[in-house]
């Protein structure tokens, strides 16, 4: 387990606009845990407003900055009837050409990632050999934790802000996944990998994000899957396990898509239960949530 370095050096920018986006996600994150609190009163822009310290007006704005929808626009987007129209056509969707997600209409403003695996065997050693940098970075979800390999970026993690999560308990939470590599600390290094991923302008099928999936052969399966979801849609569960020809494996595929190790850049919260309730999400149902309405907001731009 690496000693985590001075919060200074651990959140090297990758370019102004994160910064920003990431000051708005900390006042964007508290409105989404009220909103879910109070979702039966059915809160007006003056009440989320007042919760929030805020102008009406500079509410409204911040919200349209951040994600390119006014706050009554991101409660649409997140509520059980939006995650339903999410999940029409589920069924084929996994199954149609859309050749690891990298066309398609609905893809337009989604990240293009390249991916690579390790071999079991590899995996089986804990990550023996295998030398991870990492640094904290500003991100329009909040502060995001970037680890790679020589192969390709083999963490993106954010602090479950829901549980109270530190960052040095984000860092553990991942190392221990490969508990015999090696982790040095090098925002300098990893803040290239965090302007590729989060400065949607850098985002080109030219030069695609490359990925390292490191897990069980499952569990690779299974993360390889979720490239495949458009932006703006999503699958069940279920809808996985009968994907990778295993109807009745859908817990299993739950606790596989738990331990994606590449949140955001696997979407991972495109997966829901088959209800359209939001399930689980290793970094919180509010962030979660946000994603979720961002995504609408891209779309709409």
């Amino acid at each position: 387990m690496p000693t985590p370095a001075p919060a200074a050096a651990m959140n090297a920018c990758p370019c102004p606009a994160a910064l920003a986006d990431a000051r708005d996600y900390n006042t964007v994150r508290r409105a989404i845990a009220f909103l879910s609190t109070h979702w039966t009163d059915h809160p007006d822009l003056g009440e989320l407003a007042d919760h929030l310290g805020l102008s009406p007006a500079h509410c409204q704005r911040l919200f349209k900055r951040w994600c390119g929808l006014s706050p009554k626009e991101f409660i649409q987007a997140i509520t059980i009837d939006h995650a339903r129209r999410m999940l029409d056509g589920s069924a084929s969707l996994l199954d149609c050409a859309l050749d690891l997600g990298l066309s398609g209409p609905g893809r337009l403003h989604d990240l293009f990632v390249d991916h690579v695996a390790m071999t079991p065997g590899e995996y089986k050693r804990g990550g023996a050999g295998l030398e991870m940098v990492y640094g904290f970075h500003p991100s329009p979800f909040g502060d995001a934790l970037v680890m790679a390999t020589p192969r390709g970026i083999s963490g993106l993690a954010f602090a479950d802000e829901d549980a109270g999560q530190s960052r040095e308990e984000a860092l553990a939470d991942m190392t221990r996944r490969w508990p015999a590599a090696t982790y040095r600390n090098a925002p300098e290094e990893t803040a290239r990998l965090a302007t590729r991923i989060f400065d949607f302008n850098d985002w080109d099928p030219d030069r695609p994000v490359r990925i390292v999936m490191i897990g069980t052969d499952f569990e690779v399966r299974v993360w390889q899957t979720l490239l495949r979801i458009p932006m703006g849609r999503a699958v069940s569960y279920a809808d996985i396990a009968r994907h990778l020809g295993k109807p009745t494996a859908a817990r299993a595929v739950g606790s596989a898509v738990g331990r994606n190790p590449l949140s955001f850049v696997v979407p991972c919260h495109r997966v829901l239960r088959g209800d359209g309730q939001l399930g689980g999400y290793h970094w919180g149902l509010t962030r979660k949530r946000a994603l979720i309405g961002w995504e609408a907001g891209q779309l709409m731009k």
